[in-house]
């Protein structure tokens, strides 16, 4: 059996393998606040304008799950750290509620480490 190929599958096959950093993040067990759901996305880019605004250093997540978009804020740790913020923000989001996924691995502000 002999196999004849172009030299240039050999070159594509290992650019695929490769993993580029900044589009790959570890995960782990934690917890996230579901803020609000709904089918219209401007309503989402909405409450999550709010929560910014609030929240400025506090990641947001827009998934998309047919019919409905969800809007997840947080990589956190703890339950106690989700509630924590949660309790801050229920005047303003009075659905929220803390969920448990996999979160992506917090990131260290400068100032946290001081």
């Amino acid at each position: 059996v002999s196999i004849v190929k172009d030299s240039r599958i050999d070159s594509l096959v290992q650019n695929q393998s490769v993993v580029i950093p900044p589009s790959v993040r570890p995960k782990m067990n934690g917890y996230r606040i579901q803020l609000y759901f709904d089918s219209d996305k401007g309503e989402i880019n909405n409450a999550r304008s709010r929560f910014i605004q609030q929240f400025p250093k506090i990641d947001t997540y827009v998934i998309y799950n047919a019919p409905n978009f969800f809007l997840k804020v947080g990589d956190f740790r703890t339950r106690l750290e989700a509630e924590k913020i949660k309790a801050s923000i229920e005047l303003q989001f009075p659905t929220s509620f803390v969920i448990q996924e996999p979160i992506n691995i917090p990131r260290l502000d400068s100032e946290e480490t001081l």
